[in-house]
């Protein structure tokens, strides 16, 4: 077996393009299509405002998770360089609130992916013979066969996902053209709220949910071919991947609402859907809309999420800081078992049915983890610069703290019940953490070297260096060019 095949147990078969439509898709879907435009009926055209604050606190942790994944191109991510950097016990607590965290982002999905889905049939006059939820949990099943049969069908479909996503929503935004109505922008309608409702802080913090798993490729350290190259690449371009299709899809679910149903946003389920029916625009529009969402947005990051949160269980679980079972592979070389046991704990979140409860539940896990991961960044550069940095972040003396400072700022935006939820869930945690290694003290990690992994392998083919290099260019102009429209876009009411 090659060294890039790697004798872990995991496969290297990701290349930049995963990378990147996993990060990418691991984000667009839940937040973006319900929490997040939810938003835009409560902010306006200021929206955008809250979508660049939301991009600028993002930039910088992914530029930290850039270094740190190029370093230590693990299955598990923050648990990985949390534990290394800090200890065991905040490594744990890092990996348990990403677990959680994805796990509320796919049920949210799946049961956006029902709502759009309904939409999609009634454009067609069908109606859903079952509930949102029966559906739900059909397709997170349907998911959890496909992750646990290799990362290679995982990363077709993703591919698949996000490809079907961007054609239909350029083609989408063509069609809407004609309904744009511009005066939107400049002057918000007076009956939107006004009585601090949403502060701008918290609304910053919604959007920002949008932008959460910037770095979700890092989860599958030890299956993307090239780490030290593509792992810094697939995260120099993730957020700005995020911004651009969130501020082009706020961007015209501004300019298409009737000014009278605008405020109605604020609490609608399929914001987009509502939006086309208030405008009166039915029909095959409706249809293409909700078709992009529900097969391309929610199917992509439900794949995406499904991949990347078993990685950390297995990691933790062959370090020995959760039960070893959750560390077997099958015969695919795919963590089947924990792929199988978050599968479940997914439907039964499903089950609640609110997004309300799922998106304050992962916003706390979110933050949380990312302070660690952040605080992670600044330790092991203090504690070990020995480790071989083939990228290193700027200015980590200072940006770490203060990025930490600003996610534990935004942690105080969130309801009470998503702290207690949050708690209760570290303290489980702990406990099985504690459990795990009680008797014997913390276990000697297993995580293999990184030789065995295929982490060190570099291109030696030049024709093979230069077309990641060729591709990795097209990716960037491609981003820079559609976050560049996007701000023309909103600056274009002004101007005419």
């Amino acid at each position: 077996m090659s060294s890039s095949e790697g004798t872990c147990g995991l496969r290297r078969s990701f290349g930049l393009r995963e990378a990147i439509t996993i990060t990418a898709g691991s984000v667009i879907g839940v937040g973006l299509f319900t929490v997040g435009s939810n938003v835009v009926g409560y902010m306006g055209p200021s929206v955008i405002l809250a979508t660049i604050a939301a991009l600028l606190i993002s930039v910088y942790p992914a530029l930290l998770y850039a270094e740190m994944g190029a370093m230590l191109p693990y299955a598990g991510g923050t648990y990985q360089f949390a534990s290394l950097g800090i200890g065991r016990a905040a490594g744990v607590l890092a990996g348990w609130n990403f677990i959680i965290s994805l796990v509320a982002v796919t049920g949210g999905e799946a049961l956006a992916f029902s709502y759009y889905f309904r939409t999609l049939l009634a454009a067609f006059d069908i109606a859903l013979p079952i509930s949102d939820v029966a559906l739900a949990v059909a397709v997170t099943a349907l998911f959890i066969i496909a992750n646990v049969c290799g990362v290679r069908i995982a990363g077709r479909l993703q591919n698949g996902f996000m490809f079907f996503f961007w054609g239909v929503a350029a083609i989408w935004f063509l069609t809407m053209i004609p309904n744009i109505n511009l005066p939107n922008f400049v002057e918000a309608p007076s009956f939107l709220p006004r009585d601090a409702e949403m502060s701008f802080a918290a609304g910053v913090c919604m959007i920002w949910w949008c932008f959460a798993g910037f770095e979700a490729c890092v989860a599958m350290g030890e299956e993307i071919k090239y780490p030290r190259i593509n792992i810094p690449r697939a995260l120099f371009l993730a957020p700005f991947v995020v911004f651009a299709v969130n501020a082009l899809f706020q961007w015209y679910l501004l300019a298409i609402t009737p000014a009278q149903s605008l405020a109605a946003l604020s609490t609608a389920q399929a914001p987009y859907a509502e939006a086309m029916k208030a405008a009166g625009i039915l029909g095959l529009p409706l249809a293409l809309l909700a078709a992009g969402i529900a097969f391309g947005g929610d199917f992509s990051t439900m794949n995406a999420a499904i991949a990347t949160i078993p990685r950390y269980l297995f990691t933790m679980a062959r370090d020995g800081v959760m039960p070893r079972i959750f560390a077997r592979t099958g015969r695919f070389q795919t963590p089947y078992v924990a792929i199988i046991t978050l599968g479940l704990l997914t439907m039964a979140l499903v089950a609640t049915d609110s997004l309300i409860y799922i998106a304050s539940l992962s916003l706390f896990a979110d933050l949380f983890y990312y302070v660690i991961g952040i605080l992670a960044a600044w330790a092991l550069r203090r504690r070990r610069p020995d480790l071989t940095r083939t990228y290193k972040a700027p200015f980590v003396a200072v940006g770490a703290p203060v990025s930490a400072l600003i996610y534990l700022y935004m942690m105080t935006q969130l309801e009470t019940s998503a702290f207690v939820t949050g708690i209760v869930w570290c303290v489980l945690g702990l406990a099985i953490y504690w459990w795990c290694t009680r008797g014997s003290g913390a276990a000697a990690p297993e995580t293999p070297e990184l030789s065995a992994t295929g982490a060190l392998d570099l291109p030696q083919d030049p024709a093979e260096a230069a077309a990641m290099d060729r591709e990795y260019l097209i990716w960037r102009i491609i981003v820079a060019a559609a976050c560049l429209i996007a701000l023309f876009l909103y600056a274009l009411p002004y101007i005419v």
